[in-house]
């Protein structure tokens, strides 16, 4: 691969600190078809979807097959065809502000910035507690939760300014991040064999979901698991051929991904009964007591390292695509300038990766605030899982008015039931303080971004 990108032609949107009326290239075309499917991959799969839909009981498999059909697939095609109508630099955003009008356009990414802010301390608390199993039984490290934080923000800001430097040298991260995520799978699925083999399953799997208050709230989770493809079009301007090589990218990643998510919740429920997954280390654990009973102790530590990398390298990506968003938001002058502005060494919008970067580390200390650690976990996952479906709204409701009509419908109706039934408290969690949270922070966001956006458009 060469070591230089490919210029951004004049034809394309593109960002630079002088504003929408520069007609200087700033971007380089970084990312080609491979990078592109292992950004999807580590967009998409991850061990944090695991153990949801595996917490969704014996029917999983069945429930996450019609999950990649109801709402995977429908992504697919609405991203797919979008991105051949709209391939400029800003995702999601473009495609909301041709099809609904300037403020839908802003809230659209306004929400998706948000909850990949939110997201990246979540999938942090997940990460920096599986790596404890490296050196053995981890588990007592989840409490401990001022190191906790201080490794969280200590991993997040290091990644935040390797991402500084350009996605030339992020896309190794991500490439790296995503191989490990495709061992997990395979690692877990061999222990499940041998302890099936040798000691049966732990769970007794049948063909339908059980229908429950409990299990229903982790549909919305399921749906949230399979959210990611549109990462890549947020950042079509620094991609070879966005049109050709982002629609064979979302194919193949798909096939990848589906695998993933169908072998990895089938294995954990054959280690595991459901009862005895935890949200945070679940598979860690799990697979820590496969090694004990198999006697192999290193596969314990492996499996550890390579769920830290595929993190890792997903954090990487979102943050990569997300720094895109508010850049392209500011091209139509409804956030400051200064978030437009590119390093003058490696051309990134570092403004927006610091940004974010701090965002996203206090909310992770307010968080926290008065929770235990998996009580704050559940808030931010589902915060994130809101401030991400509502989104998908605006996607599927764009796709279909572009003439994606099944693809729209299909997945608009999955994606309204799974915002319905995220705010459903989990059992640990004091019911009506746990809702005002989350409810309330979807509020603050709402206005939040509303007042920017009326402010940017008064006369100046």
């Amino acid at each position: 691969m060469p070591d230089a990108g490919i210029p951004v032609t004049r034809d394309d949107l593109t960002l630079s600190s002088a504003g929408p009326a520069s007609p200087a290239p700033a971007l380089r075309r970084e990312l080609r078809l491979w990078d592109l499917v292992l950004f999807n991959v580590t967009a998409v799969a991850g061990v944090r979807g695991l153990v949801f839909m595996a917490r969704a009981g014996s029917g999983i498999v069945t429930l996450c097959l019609f999950a990649a059909v109801a709402f995977f697939l429908p992504s697919a095609f609405a991203m797919i065809r979008l991105t051949r109508q709209y391939p400029e630099q800003g995702g999601m955003y473009v495609w909301t502000k041709e099809t609904f009008g300037q403020w839908h356009g802003f809230l659209c990414a306004w929400f998706y910035f948000v909850s990949n802010v939110l997201f990246y301390p979540a999938l942090l608390l997940t990460g920096v507690a599986i790596a404890a199993y490296v050196g053995g039984d981890g588990s007592g490290f989840v409490n401990d939760k001022p190191l906790v934080l201080i490794i969280t923000i200590a991993v997040l800001w290091i990644l935040a300014l390797l991402n500084v430097t350009g996605l030339k040298t992020v896309k190794w991260v991500s490439n790296l991040g995503a191989i490990c995520t495709i061992a997990i799978p395979a690692l877990v699925g061999a222990l499940a064999i041998l302890i099936g083999v040798r000691h049966g399953s732990a769970t007794r799997f049948t063909a339908l979901p059980e229908f429950s208050l409990g299990t229903v709230k982790y549909w919305a989770s399921i749906a949230l698991a399979f959210t990611g493809l549109e990462l890549a079009p947020i950042a079509a301007g620094e991609v070879v051929n966005p049109r050709v090589n982002i629609r064979r990218a979302v194919w193949i990643s798909a096939a990848i991904c589906t695998l993933f998510y169908v072998i990895g919740t089938a294995a954990l429920l054959v280690l595991s009964p459901v009862s005895q997954l935890d949200l945070v280390t679940g598979i860690a654990h799990v697979a820590y007591t496969a090694s004990l009973r198999l006697h192999m102790h290193w596969i314990s530590p492996l499996l550890a390292v390579l769920i830290s990398v595929s993190m890792i390298g997903s954090l990487g990506s979102y943050l990569a695509g997300n720094s895109r968003l508010p850049p392209a938001i500011g091209l139509n002058r409804h956030l400051p300038a200064g978030l437009s502005r590119l390093h003058p060494r490696w051309q990134t919008p570092y403004v927006s990766i610091l940004l974010q970067s701090l965002v996203s580390t206090v909310f992770l200390l307010l968080a926290q605030s008065g929770e235990v650690l998996q009580t704050g976990y559940h808030l931010l996952v589902d915060l994130v899982t809101i401030a991400t479906l509502v989104p998908f709204l605006y996607i599927f409701r764009a796709a279909f008015r572009s003439g994606g009509r099944w693809a729209g419908a299909v997945g608009g109706a999955v994606t309204a039931l799974g915002v319905i039934v995220v705010a459903i408290p989990p059992p640990e969690a004091e019911p009506w303080r746990y809702m005002a949270k989350v409810l309330g922070g979807c509020v603050l966001f709402t206005l939040a971004g509303r007042w920017l956006f009326v402010s940017s458009s008064r006369p100046r």
